[in-house]
């Protein structure tokens, strides 16, 4: 049997695209609090980046009277997560929150620190750093991974007195965290499909995986199995990016796709594929992707 595919070790998530109620009110937030600008516009939409850096990282698309999202969830979005270029960074944003007086979450999550937020619509966010690699550990196979309380004070002085400016150069989305109904249904999907490698599947009613050894670039979890869908009536994810190097990765892609009994739609270079929650990822090149800001 030749061996399973995998995805290339450079393979990282690119934009995520949101469904919001009301742009105006969405763009402010992600301005004033998560420290985005706004690289293109149109008619109902909004694409936002990082400060100095055209990168694509959110897309907000209008649907007016879309409900926001419940407390219980919906599945779909559990949270996107922006990623940090450093532990300065994110101790820079803490001390921003503090100061605007936002409501956060905060988590130590052992390979890395974490805040998390909900946007005007309900939606889940996380900003994060990661700790070095080196400092990571396997037990018994499986990633080390842990939800603690975090070090606040600490992680503010980590930014020697400088002042937020918003997100910095380098800002990624690192990845996206989804509330599915079924973990192994969610596996067939993403891990024989999509071919990402799990990295922890013994947290309670999750599993992470990832390309290349990081901790992940997925999170699923059945913490909302009972819940709906998300459906066109309901601030959502409308899809999210894995960014391959080449054409050639992004067709290995879909035929792994197709291979474990899934539709996969093309579109040039690019690939579509949907889960069986109706969450839509898009497969595709980085430098082609990152050329676009619309």
């Amino acid at each position: 049997m030749p061996p399973a595919f995998r995805l290339p070790e450079v393979t990282h998530v690119g934009r995520v695209r949101l469904q919001v109620a009301d742009l105006a009110r969405s763009a402010a937030y992600y301005k004033t609090v998560i420290g985005l600008r706004t690289l293109s516009s149109a008619h109902g939409s909004a694409t936002m980046g990082a400060m100095e850096d055209d990168t694509p990282l959110v897309s907000l698309h209008e649907k007016r009277g879309v409900s926001p999202v419940p407390r219980r969830g919906l599945l779909g979005l559990y949270h996107f997560a922006i990623l940090v270029p450093d532990r300065a960074a994110l101790g820079r944003f803490v001390a921003h929150l503090v100061e605007i007086d936002a409501h956060a979450g905060m988590s130590d999550h052992f390979v890395s620190e974490a805040v998390y937020l909900t946007d005007p619509d309900g939606l889940g966010i996380e900003v994060y750093a990661d700790r070095p690699r080196s400092k990571w550990r396997f037990e018994g196979g499986q990633l080390h991974m842990t939800t603690n309380p975090l070090d606040v004070n600490d992680l503010i002085q980590a930014a020697d007195g400088e002042q937020w400016a918003g997100m910095p150069r380098g800002t990624t989305i690192g990845h996206v965290h989804l509330y599915v109904g079924d973990i192994e249904q969610a596996a067939q999907f993403y891990h024989d499909g999509l071919g990402l490698d799990k990295t922890v599947s013994n947290y309670p009613g999750a599993l992470f995986l990832s390309a290349g050894g990081y901790h992940h670039h997925l999170g699923v979890n059945t913490w909302a199995a009972e819940a709906k869908p998300a459906t066109d009536a309901d601030a959502r994810l409308l899809d999210w990016e894995v960014v391959l190097p080449d054409a050639q990765s992004v067709t290995d892609t879909a035929e792994s796709i197709q291979a474990a009994g899934f539709l996969v739609g093309r579109n040039g270079d690019e690939a579509l594929a949907t889960d069986p929650w109706g969450i839509t990822v898009r497969i595709g090149i980085g430098k082609k992707w990152e050329g676009e800001a619309g």
